[in-house]
């Protein structure tokens, strides 16, 4: 095998180790860690570039072996409608030149058929891991909301019982300013009577003196 489809077969299975990767199933935090790494550096974002570049030759070399292995094809099918008697070797290489063609043609061709499967993979999962991390916000959203409710229902309880608790004693305060109003309205009455008593008890005693 040649140097590029050596390459070729390193790059698929540099493919089929990434897309296990991505499959794994990991934890919420180290996915979201793996996946922002992943789509955010810049590192990664030019080593990504470079694959594309790679991709472009792979799919020349899959042309490539495409045409080789049609051409075959054709002079395989010629040499064997042909009445003569076919050299052993003749057969031999052209079996083996084949067995090249259609190993280079499924090399290439699953190489370019899982890039395109690991790129639609990674994106379905990056979206996945974006609602995931949004519903996880959510839900502590709505469990400090929840929070948040109840200390206001807490607190209004808290209020209407000082509410009640002010109104008693503005109630008691009423008792007790109406008790003082009384209180009052009774010395003021007694202090006349006791003023009315004396002036009837001094007279008396003066016209006893006489």
């Amino acid at each position: 095998m040649t140097v590029y489809y050596t390459l070729t077969f390193l790059l698929m299975t540099g493919e089929m180790a990434t897309f296990c990767l991505l499959v794994l199933p990991l934890p919420l935090s180290l996915r979201k860690k793996l996946f922002t790494f992943l789509s955010e550096n810049p590192l990664v974002a030019k080593f990504a570039y470079g694959l594309k570049i790679s991709f472009i030759f792979v799919a020349i070399l899959f042309l490539d072996s495409v045409q080789r292995m049609l051409r075959i094809s054709a002079q395989s099918d010629g040499a064997h409608g042909k009445e003569v008697v076919q050299d052993v070797r003749t057969e031999t290489n052209l079996a083996a030149r084949r067995f090249y063609a259609q190993r280079n043609m499924y090399l290439t061709g699953f190489t370019l058929f899982l890039s395109l499967i690991l790129t639609r993979t990674f994106y379905i999962l990056l979206d996945l891991v974006r609602v995931q991390d949004e519903n996880a916000k959510l839900k502590k959203l709505t469990a400090s909301s929840s929070k948040s409710t109840i200390a206001s229902q807490e607190q209004k309880a808290q209020i209407d019982d000082l509410k009640a608790k002010l109104a008693a004693l503005e109630a008691k305060d009423r008792d007790f300013e109406t008790l003082k109003k009384q209180a009052k309205q009774q010395a003021d009455e007694f202090d006349r009577l006791a003023t009315e008593y004396n002036q009837v008890t001094g007279s008396k005693s003066n016209k006893r003196t006489d």
